[in-house]
């Protein structure tokens, strides 16, 4: 195994552990947070997040994404990077606040004013911390970066949120939570990876990076417009109840998913960006991770899909029990989140940094025709146009990320039926196990119902069959976990190499 690849594995590992971590913290902390807080307090602090992820666009620009993607670093790129993310973040963070009364009165929603003003403080903090956070990205020092994220969530939402939340401060406490969060990762990540702070506003390399940046500002925005139309519309068509109901099922839906791509995308970019003149290994990688996706991934969603409900009403309680439909309609949606998540680095690592931004504008247009014509109808319907708007940019950049690469889509064909056949399994063991306990009424037993007869069915055909997972997700899940070899001995076929682990042999199972 090389060095770049020993690396990547160990990167990957680490980044996994790490979310991990954070998805128990996040998880939990929500959960007390939800049951607390209530609806309302959720929805006025979501209108100040749709503003502070539009506004952190603005106050990076993408300077710091430049110093993941150079091939080689001097200070002079470090101290370009960092002047103007300051620069850019004060002005940020001045014209947010600002702008706050209007913005509030936009949502009509008097409440967002202050929440509005105190995370424009964000935009600071985050674009102060950028240049280390990708620093520490591109060492592949992952297990630095997901201990920063980790201890900074500890401190922002267990330490501060909770507590503020329980002595009946409402919306301040999660603005405390997130601010404290953003200034935990500042001094962490400089004090592990410290660099020149001296301003530099101009230097030989400055073109490159200038162009890096616009690269990624452009793409930021039109994915911040793509992920956040739909609570724009509710919020502006509904009201804050709604959109806190909502809300919080788009943050319970997308955490598994963050948790995957927090964990394989920025690995996969930066062992990638070294990887650009080798396509070959490249490509094998990205087959291999979406092979993964639909045999090992898709049937986890689905089986979470079927459960929203009972999830919701065990987690949040009754008062959230809108939220459960709508979970279950974006759960289902998510893989194709996963898919375009690990599609768009192919693009950056190839040299086409702007197709991201410009496949998706017609999406971008369509969706925002979409949800101005269906989110009136209710959150479901949100929910609906949301989830068709990110399989649309699944097949679009996914299909771009296949031509680029010089790959087939028959080649991942296989890989889907397994997929959903083992989703089918899933869905039928869910519903079985939902059927067997429905007299009782009862979430938790329900869900502990679905949830042991949906993993037995696929883990039986598994055991009785191991080549239904099929090489690809079989060689993925071997790398990673070198103690299931032995569980799938019985498998015949043969191991795939890929750049984040490139074996010296191709040994058969």
């Amino acid at each position: 195994m090389s060095e770049l690849s020993r690396s990547g594995v160990v990167a990957v590992k680490w980044s996994v552990v790490s979310t991990l971590g954070r998805f128990v913290l996040q998880l939990g902390a929500q959960i007390v947070l939800a049951r607390t807080l209530g609806p309302e307090v959720f929805g006025t602090f979501a209108i100040g997040m749709v503003v502070l992820t539009f506004a952190t666009f603005f106050s990076g620009f993408g300077f710091s994404w430049s110093l993941l993607q150079r091939t080689t670093l001097c200070d002079e790129d470090v101290r370009f990077a960092w002047t103007w993310q300051l620069v850019i973040g004060l002005v940020t963070t001045i014209a947010v606040y600002l702008l706050a009364p209007a913005l509030a009165a936009y949502f009509r929603e008097p409440r967002a004013q202050m929440v509005i003003e105190w995370l424009s403080l964000a935009c600071l903090l985050s674009a102060a911390a950028a240049p280390a956070t990708y620093l520490l990205q591109r060492d592949l020092n992952f297990r630095a970066a997901g201990l920063i994220q980790v201890g900074s969530y500890l401190v922002g939402y267990v330490m501060v949120g909770i507590p503020m939340a329980v002595m009946g401060w409402g919306a301040a406490s999660l603005v405390a939570a997130w601010l404290v969060q953003a200034l935990a990762v500042l001094v962490a990540s400089y004090a592990l990876k410290p660099h020149a702070v001296r301003p530099l506003f101009w230097y030989v390399g400055a073109r490159s990076a200038v162009g890096t940046g616009r690269a990624v500002f452009l793409t930021n925005i039109v994915n911040w417009m793509l992920n956040n139309l739909d609570r724009i519309v509710i919020g502006r068509l509904l009201n804050v109840q709604a959109l806190g109901l909502y809300n919080v099922a788009y943050n319970l839906a997308t955490t598994p998913n963050n948790l995957l791509l927090g964990a394989l995308q920025p690995a996969f970019l930066a062992a990638g960006a070294r990887l650009q003149t080798e396509r070959e290994r490249l490509a094998r990688a990205y087959l291999g991770m979406l092979a993964t996706i639909f045999v090992l991934i898709l049937p986890v969603f689905v089986f979470l899909a079927l459960v929203s409900t009972d999830l919701v009403h065990l987690l949040y309680g009754s008062k959230w029990s809108d939220a459960g439909p709508v979970l279950g309609i974006l759960f289902i949606s998510m893989p194709a989140y996963v898919i375009w998540g690990l599609s768009t680095p192919v693009l950056w690592n190839t040299g086409r940094k702007y197709y991201e931004f410009a496949l998706q504008l017609p999406i971008l247009l369509a969706g925002a025709v979409a949800f101005y014509a269906f989110a009136g109808q209710g959150i479901q319907a949100a929910a609906g146009v949301a989830g068709l708007v990110l399989l649309l940019r699944a097949v679009v950049v996914g299909t771009t990320a296949f031509r680029v690469l010089r790959l087939k889509a028959i080649e991942l064909l296989p890989d889907v039926a397994r997929g959903l056949l083992l989703s089918g399994l899933c869905a039928l063991g869910a519903e079985s196990g939902k059927a067997m306990v429905q007299g009782y009424q009862f979430a938790l037993l329900s869900l502990m119902a679905s949830t042991l007869m949906a993993v037995s069915l696929p883990a039986l055909l598994v055991v009785i069959r191991p080549q239904i997972l099929g090489a690809q997700s079989t060689t993925m899940l071997i790398r990673f976990f070198p103690g299931l070899a032995s569980l799938l001995h019985k498998n015949s076929l043969p191991l795939q190499r890929g750049p984040l682990a490139d074996p010296v042999s191709e040994p058969r199972l």
